[in-house]
């Protein structure tokens, strides 16, 4: 099964490859046709050779962080369809970056909304028509896999109601084995283990599915042992899968399996090295282009609105609790206290006396974040990420807030998902910031490159149309 399913990975691939070999180079054509009608087809230039393997090695990696070429199975059409459109847009930034930076002739404004829109197009036709084509087939019986699930308790039965849920899949039931009586199941329960080598011989059975509590070990080594005299494929549903996250890893250390119970797609070398390639071009093109003259003028602002340093520093917690020094603009009086009497940490509050009229515009706006791109260019930080919390707030949640601490599995951001969805400002009431912490650890278990755009979106969105709970 698991070759099957990298024969098809890899065939899609391929498929994909040629596709987008055709896009580039026909809209390449196209764009120097618009100069010179005289341009034929085959005059390619090694440039344009040079930056077809980067948007194919861009592609490769988006679509890996995607999940377009996982469990083809399990996917539904909208999911493969809305993958496709997002590592096609990840392409046109990447071509209109490249275009900015390096102005080469091989890339102009038409190449890259061409190359886009044609990618786009044939991709998402070649996947709608792959899957339409597998729909045909099955409705006559074919590409379908027989299943015979082991086990009738919680966890096969909840497993029945998944493929139930995912017809895509192609998979039908044989029935269930139990050593107890199940007559709720009707036809569907084909009695106690015992049977399970007739209906093996019987029955055409593809895949067995081993749902046993962890505690039937011998009949587990029983049920194996008897499915091994037959050419069919054995897999075991942990009854331990309760403790897992909704987004899970299973990887091999040698010859062992090891379950990582909750997923960190920025775990990987490649998808760090991708986060922070993005970080160092969106922070270089900021102070480039825009820091160099707005800072000048929010520096003077903050410094005429109150006495006081312009910049504010502060400790906080990065990846792996390691502390850093955050910067702000200041947007409080001058020795403002953030801790009370009993060392506790003092939050902003609306209407906060603390806080300077120039302060509230900055913080309205999220203007008062932007030295954080000094921690981001420092590699302390990244644009997005979980945002990080002081010192002493940190040690007032870490034993209070369920799964606090797992916020540190990666870098801490400017702008975060919990903040986009509203679950920034004062958070004294701890279920705000369970929730804060929530939507943090969803962020870091469903990280992609796509996601952080999204967020850097709804970011800018916010700043320009104001957050209540910005204050």
């Amino acid at each position: 099964m698991q070759n099957l399913r990298k024969s098809y990975m890899y065939l899609k691939l391929s498929i994909d490859l040629f596709i987008l070999a055709s896009s580039f180079f026909i809209s390449s054509f196209l764009a120097k046709y618009r100069v010179n009608p005289e341009v034929r087809f085959l005059d390619i230039e090694p440039e344009e050779i040079v930056l077809f393997i980067v948007f194919y090695l861009i592609w490769y990696f988006s679509a890996k962080a995607s999940g377009l070429y996982d469990e083809f199975r399990s996917r539904t059409t909208s999911f493969e369809l809305i993958a496709v459109f997002k590592c096609a847009s990840i392409q046109f930034i990447s071509a209109v970056f490249i275009l900015f930076m390096f102005k080469t002739l091989a890339i102009s404004r038409f190449f890259v909304v061409a190359y886009f829109l044609l990618q786009l197009i044939l991709i998402s036709l070649w996947k709608l028509g792959l899957r339409i084509l597998l729909i045909r087939i099955r409705k006559r019986g074919r590409n379908l896999r027989s299943m015979l699930i082991v086990g009738a308790g919680e966890v096969g039965r909840a497993f029945h109601k998944t493929i139930l849920l995912y017809p895509q899949m192609g998979y039908f039931l044989i029935g269930f084995l139990d050593d107890r009586d199940q007559p709720d199941l009707g036809h569907d329960y084909l009695g106690t283990l015992d049977r399970l080598e007739d209906v093996l011989q019987n029955e055409g059975v593809d895949e067995v599915i081993i749902a046993l509590p962890n505690d039937a070990l011998d009949r587990i080594d029983q049920v194996i042992s008897c499915c091994e005299k037959f050419p069919i494929n054995v897999r075991i549903i942990p009854d331990y899968f309760r403790f897992f996250a909704p987004r899970f890893n299973v990887s091999i250390v040698g010859d062992f399996p090891i379950i990582s119970i909750r997923a960190n797609p920025l775990g990987e070398m490649h998808l760090r090295l991708l986060k922070r390639s993005f970080d160092m071009a969106v922070g270089t093109l900021c102070f480039a282009f825009i820091f160099f003259w707005l800072w000048p003028i929010l520096a003077i602002i903050v410094k005429l609105s109150s006495p006081g340093p312009v910049f504010f520093k502060q400790e906080r917690w990065g990846r792996k609790n390691k502390r850093i020094i955050c910067y702000k603009f200041r947007t409080m009086v001058k020795d403002s206290r953030d801790v009370d009497d009993n060392g506790q940490y003092i939050q902003a509050t609306k209407n906060d006396s603390r806080v300077t009229p120039t302060g509230r515009f900055l913080r309205k706006t999220n203007l008062d974040e932007l030295p954080q791109f000094l921690n981001v260019l420092k590699g302390e930080m990244s644009i997005v990420g979980p945002r990080p919390h002081p010192t002493p707030l940190n040690l007032e949640s870490k034993d209070n807030i369920h799964h606090y601490m797992l916020r540190h599995l990666v870098k801490p951001g400017i702008t975060g998902w919990a903040q986009v969805n509203g679950y920034r400002g004062e958070t004294r009431d701890p279920n705000l910031m369970q929730k804060r912490v929530e939507h943090d650890i969803w962020y870091i278990e469903n990280w992609s490159f796509w996601l952080d755009i999204q967020i850097i979106l709804m970011t800018i969105w916010k700043m320009f149309t104001g957050n209540p709970e910005a204050y």
